[in-house]
């Protein structure tokens, strides 16, 4: 059995899918289940069970013994949401407690961490751990991630395997649910649709021109490679950051939407949003030397390339991973 958390979730739901085609049809999928939406991504795999997150930790004191592996991809990601206890609830508790069980029962362990963590990437973008207790998110999602980040790395007891994956910006398949918080390809998209073009955020600093601002984006493709990759190594516990090492700017990633709809850009500047303003990360770029030395080959996926597949073989039709 393998457990994913956050399963019906974007990311989770991709997982469940590459765990599906090697074989892996004995997956443990939890999650809360009240978003019909989110049920969507779940459609067509192979799961064994569906555990409710409230009820997760009496089924897995039950059941620990038939436990392979447990990917904890469950969290609130809105990094427009300020209230403090959810976040300590949702993210931080839950996860200690689901160390605490994978230690307990010897159950090697993969979390997802975040970018967010890096807040203005006046430390870099090393996955230095010594690095990580100086970390200033920029808001209470990446608070809770680093926090959660540097409990893990004092912990005596642990389990046997863990990686923490500090995830860039994901994009691809199965955000439908998402709204605000979707790719902004997935937005871009939408707009083109709609409207025929794409609206950008102006930059509010004058070392950036606008949509020059600079994203390591990464295609949920590539990321659930390296989730597999881990699973299957075992070996070299801490935390990794989780993108291409490539920073590309939104307008790039407007373009590459347009062109993969053979359309010309039509792109509008808009005023970024007060209410995260003050919040935004102007550039983000992984240094994926750490996962590399640990024995990880496999290439990640032009923006480009990403964007057509993403668009084409998904956005256009409606389709699911």
């Amino acid at each position: 059995m393998i457990i994913v958390t956050g399963a019906a979730g974007f990311i989770g739901s991709c997982l469940i899918q590459r765990l599906n085609q090697d074989g892996f049809n004995f997956i443990i999928a939890v999650d809360d289940f009240s978003n019909p939406l989110k049920m969507k991504n779940l459609e067509n795999k192979k799961i064994q069970e569906f555990v409710h997150r409230d009820v997760f930790f009496e089924w897995l004191d039950k059941n620990q013994a038939e436990v392979e592996f447990c990917f904890h991809i469950g969290a609130r990601t809105d990094t427009a949401e300020f209230d403090q206890d959810i976040f300590n609830r949702l993210n931080l508790n839950y996860s200690k407690q689901i160390w605490k069980k994978c230690h307990l029962y010897q159950i090697p362990l993969i979390y997802a961490s975040s970018a967010a963590t890096y807040g203005n990437g006046e430390f870099g973008y090393d996955d230095n751990e010594l690095q990580i207790p100086q970390l200033k998110p920029l808001n209470p999602y990446g608070e809770s991630k680093n926090e959660f980040d540097k409990w893990a790395l004092l912990q005596k007891d642990a389990p046997f395997f863990w990686a923490g994956l500090k995830f860039f910006n994901v994009f691809g398949p199965n955000e439908y649910h998402k709204s605000r918080m979707a790719s902004v390809i997935f937005h871009s998209y939408n707009q083109i649709k709609a409207t025929g073009r794409i609206k950008l955020f102006k930059s509010h600093r004058p070392d950036f021109k606008d949509g020059e601002q600079m994203r390591d984006f990464v295609y949920v493709k590539d990321l659930v490679e390296v989730c597999i990759h881990l699973m299957h190594s075992r070996r070299n516990s801490g935390i990794y950051n989780l993108g291409t090492g490539n920073a590309r700017t939104f307008l790039d990633l407007a373009k590459a939407t347009f062109a993969a709809l053979n359309l010309e850009p039509q792109i509008d500047f808009i005023d970024t949003p007060v209410d995260i303003r003050d919040k935004y990360q102007y550039f983000t770029q992984a240094n994926m030397s750490k996962l590399r030395l640990i024995g990880y080959k496999k290439s990640f996926t032009s923006l480009e390339d990403s964007v057509q597949d993403y668009v084409s073989n998904y956005l256009v039709g409606d389709n699911y991973l």
